[in-house]
Parts: C-alpha cells; structure tokens; sequence
C-alpha cells in the first residue's frame, strides 16, 4: 500500500506561484509513476501532469503546459507541482496520484490517491 499526502495548498492571488507538494509512504517511492490531477467545483477530476518513476519523463495538460512543472525527489520521497502564473480556473482540489512501475495502468489511471489540498485562486 501507499499512503500519499498533499499539502502546499490554500488561497493565492492570480499571478501567484504556489508549490504544492506530495509525500509518499509505504512502497519504494522510485518504484511509482506519480501524477497530478485536479477536481473544480461541479467537475470531474482532470488530470494535470505526470511524472515517471526516475523524474525523466514528465506529461501535462494543455491547460496547464508552460505554467506548471512537476518534479520529485526520490531521496525525500516526495513529488512537487509548481504552479505559476495562476489563474481562477485553476481553482480546485489538487490530488496526488501513484501507480507502480509493474502496473499495466493506462496513462491516466492510477490506484493510489492521496486526500487532496484546496488551492483557491482569487482574481
């Protein structure tokens, strides 16, 4: 099993630039692709960026791609997105994700989720 938390999360002005981070416990953290996705209110969770168990590979979202990168570092066992040039439709929950690197997942599909942290953007 993986235990993901969330945090960085909270209110930011549009423009801003928060980092969110995402620690993980449980199974070899270099042994997991990891993801962001995100839920705004009255939507379907959507993904956001991906990254591949070395760091090496990484995906986003168009709505995300130039203003956001994810990274990890495997020795602290944590993923991070950070968010810049934010705008008021980035408001959402922001869910960390895992899948292990054996795992015959499609692209989008994950099967460990963290709680989610709450990043509110104000125009």
């Amino acid at each position: 099993q993986v235990r993901l938390v969330e945090s960085g999360g909270g209110l930011v002005q549009a423009g801003g630039s928060p980092r969110l981070s995402c620690g993980a416990s449980g199974l070899t953290f270099s042994s997991l692709h990891l993801g962001w996705f995100r839920q705004a209110p009255g939507k379907e969770r959507e993904f956001v960026a991906a990254i591949s168990w070395s760091g090496s590979s990484t995906s986003y979202a168009d709505s995300v791609k130039g203003r956001f990168t994810i990274s990890r570092d495997n020795a602290k066992r944590t993923m991070f997105l950070q968010m810049n040039s934010l705008k008021p439709e980035d408001t959402g929950v922001y869910y960390c994700a895992a899948k292990t690197i054996a795992s015959s997942m499609g692209k989008y599909e994950y099967n460990y989720w963290g709680q989610g942290t709450q990043v509110t953007v104000s125009s």
